[in-house]
């Protein structure tokens, strides 16, 4: 095996893992043999016994259509705080890695019913394809102005303003010259 990452692991990696694979569907046998590996061996990284390699992790991102970046924080939570507080320089990168799109997770992990997210729209950014998921969502707009079309009704919004989705189709774009900055939270989790 290759080698570790152990202190920049999130302290929920498995807990992670494991709802990350939930929420895909997959049972454990079933990703364990997309992965080549014993049920025994997944099992034990969900529950945070086993520490996998760099290439496990690459693997596991890869099967979980994740980027192995969001597996990761970049500072540890302190103890009295983990799992309850996520601090600015500890927001994990995470989303559909879009060109021009940036999220970062603002839940402390993945294992609740719903994820919030902080996303920047790039200037110039745009998703042309919609999007549908058997989601709800809601998203408040911090800074900027962002185009959200709803079931082919355009929406244009600005600094303060709410949106909804209750699983329709959607896709956004900033064709302006300022980033737009939003809190986007979904339920379930997607990511």
């Amino acid at each position: 095996m290759g080698q570790t990452f152990s202190n920049k692991f999130a302290a929920s990696l498995g807990a992670d893992l494991r709802a990350l694979r939930k929420a895909r569907g997959q049972t454990l046998q079933g990703l364990a043999d997309s992965l080549g590996r014993s049920v025994g061996w997944l099992s034990q990284v969900e529950r945070d016994l086993s520490e996998p390699s760099i290439t496990d992790l690459r693997q596991l991102a890869a099967a979980l259509d994740v980027s192995v970046s969001s597996l990761f924080r970049t500072d540890a939570p302190r103890a009295e705080e983990a799992g309850y507080i996520v601090r600015a320089g500890a927001r994990r990168p995470i989303g559909s890695r879009e060109a021009g799109l940036v999220e970062a997770l603002l839940s402390p992990d993945l294992t609740d019913d719903f994820e919030m997210l902080h996303c920047v729209f790039e200037p110039g950014a745009e998703i042309t394809v919609p999007v549908r998921r058997p989601t709800q969502e809601v998203g408040f707009i911090v800074s900027g102005q962002l185009d959200l079309t709803i079931a082919e009704r355009l929406h244009h919004l600005g600094t303060g303003d709410s949106f909804r989705i209750r699983g329709e189709t959607f896709r956004w774009a900033n064709p302006h010259s300022t980033p737009c900055v939003a809190i986007w939270v979904i339920a379930p989790p997607v990511y």
